[in-house]
């Protein structure tokens, strides 16, 4: 009897261990993401916007 409650603590304690480890992964991928957002928006340049745009066409023959 006392080894079946000791496997089974034993099974109990690698679940815990996964899911620890699996909230850890989660937690860096978020930072990691997070990071690459910040720097393809900081690194995006600003549309310049121009009164005039459109209102030349060059049209060759």
């Amino acid at each position: 009897m006392t080894q079946g409650i000791g496997s089974t603590a034993v099974s109990q304690s690698y679940e815990m261990l996964g899911a620890a480890l699996a909230k850890t992964q989660q937690t860096q991928e978020g930072k990691m993401v997070m990071q690459m957002l910040q720097a393809a928006s900081a690194a995006a340049p600003a549309p310049q916007t121009s009164g005039s745009l459109g209102q030349t066409i060059n049209i060759l023959v």
